[in-house]
C-alpha cells in the first residue's frame, strides 16, 4: 500500500514492506530469508518483487532491462494533457535529493510513455509505462510537463489528497529460471475510481 517504505530508512525499521513480508514467511518457517528484487517510492501502491533466496534475487537484477518487457503505472495528475505521448530526458540529483531534467545529457537517460485513460474537468488519469526505472521518473517527468501527480508535494502538486495517486500496477517479465512470462498485477486502489 501507499505510505509503507520497501526496506527500513535511519528513522523506521518496523514498518516496512520487506519487515512484513519476512515475518509472514518466517511464521511458515523460521528460517526463511527474503531478498528485495526492486523498490517503490513510500507514497507510491503497488506490485514489488521479493525473492527467497539470493541466487534468484541476483539472477532477476543482474538480467533487469533485458527480462522486464513492462512496467505499467496509474496516476492522477494535475490538468489535462494530449491523449498520449512520452517524455525523454536525462535525470539528475541534487544534494537535497530532488530529482530533475539536466539541460546536456550528463544524467541518467528517462523514459516514459503515457497513455490518457479519462479526462475531467481539472485532472487526468493516465498509464504509464516506463521504458527505463530512474528514481522518481514518473513524478519528475509529469511535474515538469506543468501536470504534477495529484498529492506528490515534492514535486510541486497544489491538489489536496490523502496520497500520491500513483500505482505501480502491472509488471511483465520473463522469469530468468524458466524463460516463461510473467505478468504480475496489483489491484487498483480505490481512491483511483472516486
Amino acid at each position: 500500500p501507499a505510505g509503507l517504505l520497501t526496506i527500513a530508512s535511519a528513522k523506521e525499521k518496523e514498518q516496512t514492506t520487506y519487515h512484513i513480508v519476512r515475518e509472514y514467511l518466517r511464521a511458515k518457517n523460521k528460517h526463511a530469508k527474503i531478498f528485495i528484487i526492486h523498490r517503490l517510492d513510500k507514497e507510491t501502491s503497488g506490485v514489488l518483487m521479493f525473492a527467497k533466496n539470493e541466487k534468484t534475487k541476483k539472477l532477476f537484477q543482474d538480467n533487469w532491462n533485458d527480462i522486464v518487457k513492462k512496467r505499467i503505472y496509474l496516476a492522477q495528475v494535475e490538468g489535462t494533457i494530449p491523449n498520449e505521448g512520452n517524455f525523454h530526458t536525462y535525470l539528475k540529483e541534487n544534494k537535497l535529493g530532488k530529482v530533475y531534467s539536466s539541460k546536456d545529457k550528463t544524467g541518467k537517460e528517462a523514459i516514459t510513455l503515457y497513455k490518457v485513460l479519462k479526462k475531467f474537468k481539472d485532472k487526468t488519469l493516465v498509464e504509464v509505462n516506463i521504458l527505463t526505472g530512474r528514481r522518481n521518473q514518473i513524478r519528475v517527468h509529469f511535474s515538469e510537463n506543468g501536470n504534477p501527480i495529484i498529492g506528490d508535494k515534492k514535486y510541486g502538486s497544489k491538489v489536496k489528497s490523502n496520497r500520491m495517486m500513483l500505482h505501480a500496477s502491472k509488471l511483465e517479465l520473463i522469469d530468468p529460471r524458466t524463460n516463461k512470462l510473467l505478468i504480475i498485477s496489483a489491484k487498483t486502489p480505490e481512491e483511483f475510481y472516486r
